[in-house]
């Protein structure tokens, strides 16, 4: 029947797609991209949502611009409804740029979050200093550390291959390695220009990955978390999810839109003959409509 959360419609219906993790969890993770959500609409998102959410980035470096009693406020919000909150990896890139990495990890563990990103889509970083940071983001005991690849300027060349830097990065501790997708989702990485997926840029990263489960993709366009989902089932990692899409995206690894209710059911059960239903014998009572018989 319909999980936990869905106590609305539980007992009534069946989840197309009955094996969808549940929190907490390390596939099928979804990261939500938050550019400023105030804490009324952070603390309505997590009503709402927190059951489908596993990690929050406060994306770039918006978190600098927070009155330091509202972000810690709303970071201990986040934490109390069991998701992971950490700053975007582009602020940390800054911290190394400007020689300050321990006054940047020691700032992050004081306020509160429970991750860090480490990253290089701007900047470029020796090898040896990215995996000597992932290493220390680990001794500071946070509880997430993720790093991610990929260029945010197409113009910019990684200094080593992508599947390569992965590797790298889970034996230095990365707990998941996030794929540049960007806000947009276009011209990036795995996406071209009009944010379609390049199949061989895909196909080639996963073939070549030591644990693709631990790949979490960013996919901020429905078309995008479509074909993910399709391509490798609802369990697989996204991230760049707009708060309003929670839901939707939710919808759509379980079956409850229409083109993966059309996969799961025809392309699976081969449910290809029109539903026939045998209307039963009703009755009319102070409750409504139901069958005779109940």
């Amino acid at each position: 029947m319909l999980r936990h959360d869905g106590e609305a419609w539980i007992d009534i219906l069946d989840f197309p797609f009955k094996n969808r993790t549940e929190k907490p969890r390390k596939t099928g993770l979804t990261m939500v991209i938050d550019k400023g959500l105030g804490l009324t609409d952070t603390r309505d998102l997590m009503e709402l949502a927190s059951n489908y959410i596993d990690h929050l980035k406060l994306t770039f470096g918006t978190s600098a611009f927070y009155n330091t009693r509202l972000l810690r406020q709303k970071i201990e919000l986040v934490k109390s409804y069991g998701v992971h909150i950490f700053p975007g990896g582009t602020f940390l890139e800054l911290a190394l740029l400007q020689g300050r990495i321990f006054q940047y990890l020691d700032r992050a563990r004081d306020l509160g979050f429970t991750g860090v990103e480490i990253s290089d889509g701007t900047i470029n970083i020796d090898e040896e200093t990215r995996y000597n940071t992932i290493k220390l983001a680990r001794t500071y005991g946070f509880e997430l550390v993720v790093s991610e690849v990929g260029k945010k300027d197409p113009r910019d060349q990684a200094t080593v291959p992508l599947n390569q830097q992965v590797n790298q990065d889970l034996e230095a501790g990365s707990d998941v390695v996030i794929v540049e997708g960007r806000e947009s989702g276009e011209g990036v990485v795995i996406y071209d220009d009009d944010g379609n997926i390049l199949g061989d840029e895909l196909d080639a990263m996963v073939k070549n990955v030591r644990d693709p489960g631990r790949l979490l993709w960013e996919a901020p366009q429905k078309k995008q978390q479509q074909e993910l989902i399709m391509r490798f089932g609802p369990n697989i990692n996204l991230g760049n999810v707009q708060p309003g899409d929670v839901l939707a995206l939710e919808a759509l690894r379980v079956g409850l839109r229409g083109d993966t209710l059309r996969h799961y059911y025809l392309n699976t059960q081969g449910l290809e003959e029109p539903v026939h239903w045998q209307w039963p014998k009703v009755a009319a009572g102070e409750g409504g409509v139901r069958e005779a018989n109940s």
